[in-house]
Formats: C-alpha cells, structure tokens, sequence
C-alpha cells in the first residue's frame, strides 16, 4: 500500500528530529494533561529561560509534525513544497555546521488518539515529564477515563531512572502515575501533601479591575509570597507550581524563580480580562472547552465583582454519548457563578439551555443561538453597558469571533486573542460534523 504524503512527510521529520536530537543532546521536558498544557509550557519556558537557552512550542506545534518542527526550529511548509525545501535546508545546515542549539526544548504533546504519546515517545526522548490533570477531552476517542490517564501516562513510564517526573497531586489519576516510573517523582498542587504546595489565596482587585492573585508556596521547607499580577484565574496556578517544580528540581535559585513567574500571563484565549465596548469587562477564554475548564471558568466569575453577569457558552466538542448530559450539568455551576444571562451557542448547547429552563431561569435570561454569528448579534442586543461577560466553547465554535465584535475597539483583537492568523480568520465558521453524526 502506498503511503500517503503525510505519513511520508511524518517519517522524514522524524527521522530528521532524531539526527538533530542526537547531535545536540539537550535537555527535554515534555508536558501532557488534559487541559492546563500549553499555560505550563509557557511557565516553565519562562523560568528556566533565567538560566538556560530555552526553545518552547509555539501555537499548536505540538503533535506529530508541530514537535519536529520546533526541535528544528522552524515553521511549517504548509502547501508548498518551497517552503518545505527550505526546511530541509534549515535541517542540513544544523546536521554539518555548528550552531547554538537550545540547552533546553519545552515541548507540549498532545494526544487525540490511542497510540498518539506512544508514537512521539519514539523519538522524543523526554528526560522531565510533567502532566498536568485528567479528563475528559477526547474521551470520544479513548471510552473512559482510565484509558485517557493511561496513554498519558506513557510519558512518565518512559522516563529515565535519572529522570524527573512533575505531577499534579490534586488529581487523583495522574498522581498514581507515580507507580510508573523509577524517575524522581515531585508533585505539585494546593493538597498540602505535594511537595510544592500553594495556600493562602488572597484575590486582588480595585473596583471591577481585577489586580491577580496573590500566594504563598511552600516546598522544601521554605515558605515564600508570591504575586501574579496578570493572573484572575485561580485554575492557572498550578503551572506556575508545576513551573517552580521543574525549577527546583534543577537546583534552580528558589527567589530568581519567583522573579521570573511575576512576569506570567495567561496565553491568548485562556482567561484574559479584556476591555470590552460600552465600559464592559470580557473575560475571554475561546481557546478551548471541556467540562473541567468550563467550570472553572464559571469559578472565576464568581470572584469578579460586577452589576451584572453575562456567560456566552459554545458547545464542548468530542464528549462522546455524554455529551448532552456534560452540558446540562453545567446547570448548576452557573448558578452558583451569580451569572444572571446566559448565551448557549450551538446544538449541543440546547441541552443546557433546556436545563436552565427547568431550574428556574426565565426565558429573558436563557437565549440560544445555532452558531457565532447569530451569538454575535443576541450579544449586541442583550450585552449593556457595565456588564462582565465570559465567552468560552471549543475551537470548533469559533467563539472568539464573539469576543472579537465586543472588544472596545475588533480592531485590535490580533493583539489580544486567540486563532488570529490571517488564514485561520479567513475561514468561515463551518459546522461541527458531530453535529450530524446520530
């Protein structure tokens, strides 16, 4: 059978990592979970940068094709066959002339598929695996759980006797990988059984401006504040814990760690509060959605202050046959958020608005629209002046072209939001297939 160009494609980039990989030796932390990846990528880039040469994955470079081109260190050829001429020529030059590779390669590997880590395992040999958390994004194609924590936790089994494995303690799935490796094990989180553990929350805030959240962090017998001016999230503590294990864990300087995590900010996309037209407050976060990060989405507004709460949900895609009952169940979250209008956005999405009716939100509260555009328009007309309003679903929905229409000034959402290529905003908005999958 012949191969088909990507799977040709596939193989040569791999062979080509090997060969770079094997000349410069450097050092690789491979990060997997189901949500939180690319934010602890970013953490941990940020501080190890102190000390080392540093490359991490960009955008969505992080599977099969995207983790070769980072350790080349170069963009993808996309359609033409110049452009992956020239990649090659990037590779030859690396193979015979001395360059200044990265010390260190922060790479994020995603899986969607059983099979997936075990393939990048191949030829990524990762000496620092970290996994940030379990669920179920992608059950769809692994059946349950189990299966997901599973695969995942290849990366910890592949590990090095000398290697060092990160993992959350707060979720009870990828903490039992611990049983897997002989590496070094370090976990993190806000149990006080982790090694590097947070407490004593305190949210900032002037008015409806948020300020971040502040800390303490307590590891190796140490217990030091911490300040993260550009952070309202709670949820995305945890890569900067994760961040601070790897860290120490190179016998990095506690305090130059510390420094450096006051500079982290939340990717396009995953929770930013932004500036939003009529004197409104968004709290984007249209990277993405799963049940797990929407709830804790959800979490969020209940810490921001504002006269009034408005949530814009798309559908949460590849949740398998439980995915009406994930979006119902959501129900109780937003009630407890103090959101008093919600826009559910897409077909998956009626099952909640059906549950918000049932549980006593009226029918001025609850609209639902088939797709962005129409969300666009509902927002225009129900958004007023004031209000703090949470945009979120997954990628497919194309949410952040809501976000896009209320920032105070569209014109400026290149700077601020996710998925801005000018390919990718050259594409309409098509629908889901799982929408017609009975």
């Amino acid at each position: 059978m012949m191969l088909s160009k990507r799977k040709i494609l596939e193989k040569l980039l791999r062979s080509m990592t090997r060969a770079v990989l094997g000349k410069y030796q450097p050092l690789i932390v491979g990060i997997t979970g189901s949500v939180g990846k690319s934010s602890t990528k970013e953490a941990i880039a940020l501080v190890l940068g102190v000390t080392y040469r540093v490359r991490k994955a960009e955008g969505n470079y992080n599977n099969e094709i995207g983790i070769p081109l980072t350790v080349l260190g170069v963009e993808s050829g996309g359609s033409s066959f110049l452009r992956w001429f020239l990649v090659f020529w990037k590779w030859l030059l690396l193979m015979v002339l001395p360059a200044k590779y990265p010390e260190v390669l922060v790479l994020e590997m995603g899986i969607d598929r059983p099979g997936d880590m075990a393939f990048l395992l191949e030829f990524i040999p990762v000496k620092i695996g970290v996994v940030t958390q379990v669920s179920s994004s992608h059950i769809a194609f692994f059946g349950t759980l189990n299966n997901i924590a599973r695969e995942k936790g290849r990366i910890i089994a592949s590990l090095p006797d000398d290697g060092i494995a990160v993992l959350n303690a707060d979720d009870a799935r990828t903490l039992k990988m611990r049983d897997k490796t002989k590496a070094r094990v370090i976990t993190y989180g806000f149990l006080e059984g982790a090694d590097i553990h947070a407490d004593n929350f305190v949210f900032h805030r002037e008015a409806k401006r948020a300020e971040g959240l502040s800390f303490k962090v307590n590891f190796e017998g140490k217990t030091v504040p911490i300040r993260l001016p550009k952070v309202v999230a709670k949820h995305h503590i945890p890569a900067v814990l994760a961040a601070l294990a790897v860290g120490v864990a190179l016998k990095m300087n506690p305090f130059d760690l510390i420094e450096a995590l006051e500079k982290f900010e939340p990717l396009p996309g995953r929770l930013r509060l932004l500036p939003g037209r009529d004197n409104t407050y968004l709290l984007d976060d249209t990277y993405n959605a799963s049940p797990t990060s929407t709830r804790a989405a959800l979490e969020v507004m209940t810490e921001l202050m504002a006269p009034r709460k408005v949530a814009i949900l798309g559908d949460m895609l590849e949740l398998g046959p439980e995915s009406d009952l994930e979006h119902a169940a959501l129900s109780s979250a937003i009630r407890d958020s103090g959101v008093q209008v919600v826009i559910t956005v897409g077909e998956h999405m009626r099952a909640l608005h059906e549950q918000l009716l049932k549980d006593g939100f009226s029918r001025k509260q609850v609209l639902w629209m088939p797709d962005p555009m129409s969300a666009v328009e509902a927002a225009m007309s129900v958004v007023r002046s004031e209000d703090l309003v949470l945009i979120k679903g997954s990628q497919g929905l194309r949410m952040e072209l809501v976000t896009e229409q209320l920032l105070v000034d569209p014109r400026t959402a290149g700077s601020y939001l996710c998925r801005q290529s000018e390919s990718w905003r050259k594409k309409p908005f098509v629908a889901p297939t799982e929408w017609t999958v009975d």
